[in-house]
């Protein structure tokens, strides 16, 4: 059992699944008061940090020390299947009534005046002070309505609701508890504006150390205090020296082992890293070239005695006198060369490795390139969406935002086919094929390949003539591992790529960049803008609302703020 600490510290950690090091002698300390924010490609290991520093699995190496009550916010947060959400919401509480029964117990036992029972007393005031025992029930009903859960029944089931209110009830418990630090994977997911207002000023007086994953780039801004890149690159030095401590004009970067961290915004971060990219390729050109001059140096001088022509009669009387002056001069040349060249290879910084990279969105939307996809005319759906008149062009580009509950997933639904309309009429172009990029993506046979299920879902002759490889999805060393054990953001990489490898003519994404990681969302954004079809995206992304070009429709309880197709 780890030892208890104020401070959450993860000393020279590694972790390794089937003979792949996930990570590797990463070290990091979050002090009180401190929100250290993980970045880093999908499967790079922030997940498997975070359960780390929680107890829940041990490292292959390394130690962590934690503070005496850490809570873990799971990306896909479990629940037994007889829960309900007062049951939920009533154990979220469990410990700190038991905290609150020590002080009160040590509060009684303070009569007999001994030293134990005053320190007795002592350690549980510090306790109910840190867990906030007194204002409980007023925090738990602030955190359920800001969280938009005030609206649940407290006898349903959590296997009844939707997956955006398990996750917001599952953060309403680990805020509830009031835990003496935190470990939060996507936090953000999920949330509308109004809840994300509210998490990022918690956090921000959070008293404790606070550690997260996040994909939310707005989020990352607003609340991390630093940054730590768990890209093998980003670990990497342009100088190839020894780790060190280095100043940047917006904020300190110290680093530990194979760990960076970063004191500036994500903005600034997003600057820093690519001038040190710029650095790190440049160092290594310069270097390869520096070899190269250096062999050539100490394989063709070693080889050449005179060069040009032979020696001559009268050179040879001159030769006897100063040949083995040459040769020694040559000599001396060569193993300057040898030394340098040893001296280089063995200090060379390594190759920065090839970015993942998506390579956009291939050819293959067929036709369709005019006129309306799909028109919905006085549609109902329960009391979750009501369209009098709505349509949606071949070359459409709309972003559907509103608050949790506000129609959004609905009408995706509803367009995509998915759920019938129980009144009104929608009428959809003869021979359209819609693709869904859903918010949570599950597949059926977890042990298959993502190269199989890319095969069996699209078809051998199609899954040729689009490599799953040259999508940039999807790393080679992933094609051949079960979908089953991938990580969240690298199993919607493999759903992202089994729609776009067929692009569909109306293409609907739900929170697409949920779970993906900051380069690809970036590059998802503009590929989608050149998209061969219309593309539909219902977010609650803030960076991505804030940058698009295209229509936007507001929700609210189900009907358009402002009418579009009238």
């Amino acid at each position: 059992m780890a030892a208890s600490s104020p401070q959450l510290i993860i000393d020279g950690v590694s972790r390794i699944f089937a003979a792949r090091r996930v990570l590797s002698d990463v070290s990091l300390t979050v002090a009180p008061g401190d929100r250290i924010g993980l970045i880093g490609e999908n499967g790079a290991g922030k997940s498997t940090l975070l359960g780390l520093a929680a107890g829940q699995s041990e490292p292959d190496a390394g130690s962590v020390t934690r503070p005496p009550r850490t809570a873990l916010l799971r990306q896909e947060p479990e629940f037994s299947s007889d829960a309900t959400v007062g049951r939920v919401l009533d154990a979220a509480l469990a410990e700190v009534r038991a905290i609150e029964e020590e002080f009160d117990a040590a509060a009684v036992a303070l009569a007999d005046g001994s030293p134990a029972s005053s320190a007795r007393f002592s350690r549980a005031l510090d306790d109910a002070e840190r867990a906030e025992v007194w204002t409980a029930e007023a925090r738990r009903a602030t955190v359920v309505a800001a969280l938009g859960l005030d609206g649940l029944e407290r006898s349903r089931l959590v296997t009844d609701v939707s997956g955006g209110q398990r996750s917001r009830l599952a953060l309403a418990a680990v805020l509830i508890g009031r835990p003496d630090a935190l470990l939060l994977d996507e936090p953000s997911n999920h949330l509308d504006d109004a809840a994300v207002a509210f998490l990022e000023e918690h956090l921000r007086s959070w008293p404790g150390p606070v550690l997260f994953a996040s994909h939310d780039r707005a989020f990352l801004d607003e609340v991390a205090t630093g940054l730590v890149d768990l890209d093998p690159a980003a670990a990497a030095h342009t100088d190839g020296a020894v780790r060190r401590t280095r100043a940047h004009a917006t904020g300190a970067v110290s680093e530990a082992q194979t760990t960076t961290v970063f004191g500036g915004s994500f903005t600034e971060y997003l600057d820093y890293k690519s001038a040190e990219r710029d650095r790190w390729e440049r160092r290594f050109a310069d270097e390869q070239s520096e070899l190269a001059r250096l062999r050539r140096t100490a394989d063709v001088t070693a080889r050449t005695i005179a060069p040009g022509r032979g020696p001559r009669d009268n050179d040879r009387f001159i030769h006897k006198f100063k040949g083995a002056n040459q040769d020694r001069a040559i000599a001396r040349r060569v193993h300057n060369a040898e030394m340098r060249l040893a001296a280089l290879e063995a200090e060379q910084v390594r190759k920065p490795p090839a970015w993942l990279e998506f390579a956009g969105i291939p050819s293959g939307s067929h036709g369709l390139t005019e006129g309306l996809l799909v028109h919905a005319r006085s549609v109902r759906v329960g009391t979750r969406l009501a369209l009098e008149n709505f349509s949606i062009a071949a070359d459409e580009r709309l972003l559907v935002t509103g608050a949790n509950g506000a129609g959004k997933s609905t009408l995706l639904g509803l367009l995509a086919g998915a759920i019938a309309a129980d009144g009104g009429h929608v009428d959809r172009r003869r021979g359209l094929r819609v693709g869904v990029l859903e918010q949570d993506v599950r597949f059926a046979r977890a042990e298959q390949s993502v190269r199989e299920l890319y095969e069996t879902t699209l078809g051998e002759a199609r899954a040729a003539a689009v490599p799953l490889g040259e999508l940039g999805l999807v790393a080679p060393r992933d094609l051949d591992r079960p979908v089953g054990v991938l990580s969240i953001g690298q199993q919607r990489r493999v759903a992202l790529a089994l729609v776009i490898a067929r692009p569909p003519h109306l293409f609907l994404l739900d929170e697409p960049t949920n779970h993906l990681s900051l380069a690809l969302a970036t590059d998802l954004e503009a590929a989608l803008g050149t998209y061969p079809g219309a593309v539909v995206i219902a977010s609650h992304d803030r960076w991505l609302r804030r940058r698009w070009e295209g229509a936007t429709l507001e929700l609210r309880d189900g009907r358009p703020v402002i009418p579009v197709g009238l």
